[in-house]
C-alpha cells in the first residue's frame, strides 16, 4: 500500500536512534502543520496583497527594454516549404532530353504513425480479445494477494510500535520528512501577444429544382358504327354540291376573264376549307416567331427614345427599324405607299417601274408591323402598278392606278386575286399611265367614288354603280400656247399631262393639279373648262403636290427641279423655297405638327424640316438608300406612331423612327395648362407665313 510504503521509508532514516521503528502518526496532524509553516514564511514582512501582485518570470526570460517590448512583429505563414528543392531535373523519354521540374511537392511530414486495426469478429481479433481477458483475470488475482500479505504485515509492525518508549516518539516527531516535490509549472511568457484562430466559412447548401406544368390532356372516346359513317360522307357531299352552285356562276364570269388574259388560278382561289381553317392558327404562330425574332427592333420601336438629340443643337436622326421586301418584287420599284387608316400598324405598296422602256408586271402589297418578314396579302397585276388610295370608310376598299391607263378596286375581304371591279377602254380608260387616284365623299346616291389624274390630261371621276365603274370627266388640261397646226388648216390643242394632285381638307370641291411642264393648277370641281388659278410652280415635272392637313390655304410642292416649295393659294409666289440638291420624288406633311415635312431624293437621302425651330434648313438628312444605283421614291408618315416608311426602287420598304427633336412638342411650364389642337398649329404656321409676308407689306406701302 502506498501509505504504508512511506512509513517504511520514516522506519529507516529514524533507524540510529533505538533502532526501533517509532509508531505511526495520523496524516491530519502533519498537513495542518505545513500549512502554517508556509502561512509564516510567506507572511514575514510583506502583505498578503502585494504577494499577489508581484511577477513571477521564469529563470530563462529576456530582459528587454520599453522600446523593444513596444516593437511589433508580424509573421506570414506561407504554404510552400523553404526546405523544398527548386531544382530537380528528370530526364523527359519523350523530348529525349533533361527538363526541370516545375512543380514541387510543398508538403513536410511532422508525424508518422501506421496503425493496425483489427476486426473484432476475425479469428486474429478472437485470440487477442481471449488473452487480454486471460491476463486481465491473473492480474486481479496477484493484487487480492499482496493486500493479503500487507495486511499481515501491519499488524505485527502495529504491535511492536505500542511497544516503544515516549522519547522514541518524541524524537521521530522532532525530525521532519522532506516535503513531496511538486512538479515546476510552466509560466506564460509576460510580453505582449495575441493568440487568433480562423475558420474558413462552410457555403450552405441549397437546392434548386424546376418543374413545368404538365400539358392539358383530355381523353376523348367514341363509337362509330357503318351507318355513322355513310350519313357523315352524305352530309360532306351535299356541302360540296351546295357550294358548286354558288360559285358557277362566279367560275363563268372568270373563266371568260382568264380566256382573255391567258391566267391560271393562283393559289388563293383553289385553297380547300381546311387549309383556311389552319390558315388563322398559322398565321398567329408565324406572328409569334417573328415577334421573338425581331424583338430587339420592336422594343427599340416602342420604348427607345435618342437621349443624345439634346447634344445635337436641335437636330435629329432616324433610327431604321424593321425592312421589308418580297422575292417576287426584287425587279420592281415602289411606285406608291399608303397607310391604312383603320389599322395603324397596316401599310399598302405598289410596284410597278419607273423606266418606260422596261415595263413589265405590277404587284400590290400589304405589309404589317407586326410580320416584316412575309406580306399579309399579295396581288399581281399584268400592268405595273402606279398608284393606289384606301378608303377612309371602308379600309378593306383599295383604289389602284395601272400603267397601262386603267384604274380598279380591290376587296380584301374577297379571297381572290383579281380585282373586284376594273375599267375598260369601254368604260372610258386613261391612254396614258395613271399617276394618282383619290377617295373621295360618296355621291348623292350613296355610290363610292374616287378620282383619277393621268399624263393624257384628263382628270376623271370614278364612280361604282351597280358592280361597274361609271367614268365623268372633270377637266381637261389644256397646255396655253400649244396649239398646233393639223391637216386641212385645223387647230389641234394638245393637253397638258396631270402628274400628281390633291384634294383641299375642308373645301370639297377646291383641288389642285400638277403638271408635266411644272405649272400647279386650282380647280374646282364645278367648272370642267377653267381654272381656277395657275401657278408657275417649278421649271420641271412636279412629282408631288400635298394640302397641310392643319392649315387651309398652305399646300406644299416638289419636283425633279430639286426644289420643294411651299405656296398660300392665294399668293401666286412661294413662301419658302429649299433646294436639295438633287431630284426630290416625294414629300409629305407630318400628321403631329402644321411645320414638319419631310421630302426624299434620288441620291438616297431623307430629309426632315421643321419650320418652327428652323426656317432656313432641314433638321436631319440622313442616307437611307447605300446603293449607288438604288433611288428613293416614296416616303409616308404613320399617322398615329412617330415612324416613316420609304420605298425606294428595288423594292425594298425601310421602316425608320424619328428621334426626339424631330418631333418636338410643346413643353409644359409650371402652373400653365399647354394648349393641344388644330388652333394651335395653325397659329403656329400663321406667325411663321407673317414673318415672310411683312417686307411684302411694307414695300406696298
Amino acid at each position: 500500500m502506498p501509505a504504508k510504503g512511506g512509513d517504511k521509508q520514516r522506519q529507516s532514516q529514524s533507524g540510529p536512534s533505538g533502532g526501533k521503528a517509532a509508531p505511526p502518526r495520523p496524516a491530519k496532524p502533519i498537513c495542518k502543520k505545513r500549512d502554517e509553516d508556509a502561512s509564516t514564511d510567506v507572511g514575514e514582512g510583506v502583505d498578503e496583497w502585494t504577494a499577489v501582485k508581484t511577477l513571477v518570470k521564469p529563470p530563462d526570460q529576456l530582459e528587454l527594454t520599453e522600446a523593444e517590448l513596444k516593437e511589433e512583429f508580424t509573421r506570414v505563414l506561407t504554404a510552400n516549404n523553404p526546405h523544398a528543392p527548386q531544382n530537380i531535373v528528370r530526364y523527359s523519354f519523350k523530348e529525349r532530353a533533361y527538363k526541370p521540374i516545375g512543380y514541387v511537392d510543398q508538403t513536410a511530414i511532422h508525424f508518422s504513425l501506421n496503425g493496425n486495426l483489427i476486426l473484432k469478429d476475425s479469428d486474429e481479433g478472437r485470440r487477442q480479445s481471449v488473452k487480454s481477458a486471460v491476463s486481465v483475470i491473473s492480474e486481479e488475482t496477484e493484487i487480492k494477494d499482496e493486500e493479503g500479505t500487507e495486511d499481515t504485515q501491519a499488524e505485527g509492525e502495529e504491535e511492536a510500535e505500542e511497544a516503544g518508549t515516549a522519547e522514541e516518539a518524541e524524537a521521530a516527531e522532532a525530525e521532519e520528512p522532506p516535503p513531496p516535490k511538486v512538479k515546476e509549472q510552466k509560466l506564460a511568457n509576460q510580453f505582449n501577444f495575441i493568440e487568433r484562430a480562423s475558420k474558413t466559412l462552410n457555403n450552405p447548401l441549397r437546392e434548386r429544382a424546376c418543374q413545368s406544368e404538365p400539358t392539358p390532356c383530355k381523353n376523348f372516346s367514341a363509337t362509330a358504327n357503318q351507318w355513322e359513317i355513310y350519313d357523315a360522307y352524305m352530309e360532306e357531299l351535299q356541302k360540296m354540291e351546295k357550294s358548286k352552285e354558288k360559285e358557277k356562276p362566279k367560275a363563268q364570269i372568270a373563266k371568260k376573264e382568264e380566256k382573255k388574259k391567258g391566267r391560271k388560278l393562283t393559289s388563293l382561289e383553289s385553297q380547300s376549307d381546311d387549309i383556311t381553317k389552319i390558315s388563322k392558327a398559322a398565321k398567329i404562330m408565324e406572328r409569334m416567331v417573328n415577334q421573338n425574332i425581331f424583338d430587339d427592333i420592336a422594343q427599340d420601336f416602342k420604348y427607345f427614345e435618342d437621349a443624345s438629340d439634346e447634344y445635337r443643337d436641335q437636330k435629329g436622326t432616324l433610327l431604321p427599324l424593321w425592312k421589308f421586301q418580297y422575292d417576287k418584287t426584287k425587279r420592281l420599284a415602289v411606285t406608291a405607299i399608303s397607310w391604312n387608316p383603320k389599322y395603324k400598324d397596316l401599310f399598302a405598296v405598289g410596284y410597278g417601274s419607273y423606266d418606260f422602256m422596261k415595263q413589265s408586271h405590277g404587284m400590290l402589297l400589304l405589309y404589317t408591323m407586326k410580320n416584316p418578314s412575309f406580306p399579309e396579302y399579295v396581288f399581281s397585276s399584268e400592268s405595273g402598278i402606279m398608284c393606289l388610295d384606301i378608303h377612309n370608310d371602308h379600309p378593306y376598299l383599295v383604289a389602284v392606278g395601272f400603267y397601262d391607263g386603267n384604274v380598279a378596286i380591290y376587296n380584301l375581304k374577297k379571297a381572290t386575286s383579281q380585282p373586284s371591279y376594273k375599267s375598260s377602254a369601254n368604260s372610258g380608260k386613261h391612254t396614258d399611265p395613271v399617276w394618282q387616284v383619290k377617295w373621295q365623299k360618296d355621291d348623292m346616291d350613296n355610290n363610292l367614288n374616287f378620282f383619277s389624274v393621268s399624263s393624257d390630261g384628263r382628270i376623271v371621276s370614278w364612280t361604282l354603280v351597280k358592280n361597274e365603274l361609271v367614268h365623268t370627266d372633270v377637266i381637261k388640261l389644256s397646255a396655253e400656247g400649244t396649239t398646233m397646226q393639223g391637216p386641212e388648216g385645223l387647230q389641234l390643242q394638245t393637253l397638258g399631262c396631270g402628274t400628281s394632285f390633291d384634294f383641299h381638307k375642308k373645301i370639297d370641291y377646291l383641288f389642285l393639279v400638277g403638271t408635266e411642264e411644272g405649272k400647279i393648277y386650282k380647280c374646282s370641281k364645278c367648272y370642267s373648262s377653267q381654272f381656277l388659278d395657275v401657278f408657275e410652280a417649278h421649271h420641271m415635272a412636279v412629282d408631288s403636290v400635298s394640302w397641310n392637313p392643319y392649315h387651309l390655304k398652305v399646300f406644299i410642292s416638289c419636283s425633279s427641279d430639286w426644289t420643294v416649295k411651299i405656296w398660300d393659294h392665294t399668293i401666286k409666289t412661294p413662301m419658302f423655297i429649299y433646294d436639295l440638291h438633287s431630284a426630290v420624288g416625294d414629300v409629305a406633311w407630318s400628321p403631329y405638327s402644321s411645320t414638319v415635312f419631310a421630302a426624299v431624293t434620288t441620291d438616297g437621302k431623307a430629309h426632315v424640316f421643321d419650320l418652327s425651330i428652323n426656317k432656313y434648313e432641314a433638321l436631319c438628312t440622313q442616307i437611307v438608300v447605300a446603293k449607288k444605283k438604288n433611288k428613293i421614291t416614296h416616303i409616308q408618315f404613320n399617322p398615329v406612331y412617330p415612324v416613316v416608311i420609304i420605298g425606294d426602287e428595288r423594292g425594298h420598304i425601310t421602316c425608320l423612327k424619328l428621334s426626339p427633336n424631330l418631333r418636338k412638342m410643346p413643353k409644359e411650364k409650371k402652373g400653365q395648362v399647354v394648349k393641344k389642337g388644330p388652333e394651335v398649329e395653325i397659329a403656329k404656321l400663321d406667325k411663321l407665313l407673317n414673318l415672310v409676308r411683312e417686307p411684302e407689306g411694307t414695300a406696298g406701302k
